[in-house]
């Protein structure tokens, strides 16, 4: 690459950061329906024209930002994985769910952007999907790795719909080979389980209910690891 082409991808890369941090701005102060190409154009002091080469549409900005939020929670979640000894398959999990959530504690408006309310008339595109599926896949890597270890333990899980069993099975050959089908299944569960307890707290749903949150939030991801089948170094979950 040429001098000129170097200084030009670099501008470019200034320019689009430079735009989606004043759209998160404007998301955090508007909320995302509200959005538009026009006000970051304005605030920024450029023609509105000259953004579209950036993003054709509002649409556009929003798919980036709904990426960077993906990747960025997904991001938390891979290294807390990689950090923590998967030796204690719990510890493991419980550390990467609080990962997420101290993410999306930080990140409200970001979180909300990808779990909140749909935006109306947007439609995500499928490059929203890889992004998307980082935090589940670090998730089940948490599963399959305490499988192939030989740590699995399973709770006395009952027997899956034909349906449920077919679905967990497709999934797990996909992307974890060998790993039964029951504790996919719980593992979804528990991944959509999890998203509910970071959207209760980051929107609020706690007030005059839970004050002891993180404490909250850790038993309540340690029991979800029990029901999965995954076992904990450092002895039993607290009884409920």
């Amino acid at each position: 690459m040429s001098a000129i082409e170097g200084a030009r991808a670099r501008a470019r890369r200034e320019i689009t950061a430079a735009i989606k941090e004043e759209a998160r701005r404007q998301l955090a102060a508007e909320g995302a329906a509200r959005l538009s190409l026009r006000a970051v154009a304005r605030v920024l002091g450029v023609a509105s024209s000259a953004l579209y080469r950036y993003f054709p549409s509002r649409d556009d900005l929003l798919t980036a930002l709904i990426v960077d939020a993906y990747d960025a929670m997904g991001a938390a979640a891979e290294e807390t994985a990689r950090a923590v000894d998967r030796a204690d398959p719990a510890a493991r999990w419980v550390a990467v769910c609080a990962a997420a959530r101290e993410w999306a504690l930080a990140h409200p408006h970001e979180y909300g952007l990808v779990h909140g309310t749909p935006v109306p008339g947007y439609a995500a595109p499928r490059d929203t999907v890889g992004p998307a599926s980082r935090l589940p896949l670090a998730l089940l890597a948490v599963v399959a790795d305490a499988h192939a270890d030989g740590l699995l333990a399973p709770p006395g899980w009952e027997p899956l719909p034909p349906a449920v069993r077919a679905e967990a099975e497709a999934l797990a050959a996909e992307h974890a080979p060998g790993l039964p089908a029951q504790p996919t299944a719980a593992l979804v569960a528990a991944w959509a389980q999890l998203t509910g307890l970071i959207s209760a707290e980051v929107f609020g749903q706690y007030t005059g209910v839970v004050t002891a949150r993180a404490e909250f939030f850790g038993h309540a991801v340690a029991r979800l690891a029990a029901g999965i089948g995954l076992p904990s170094t450092r002895g039993a979950a607290p009884e409920e």
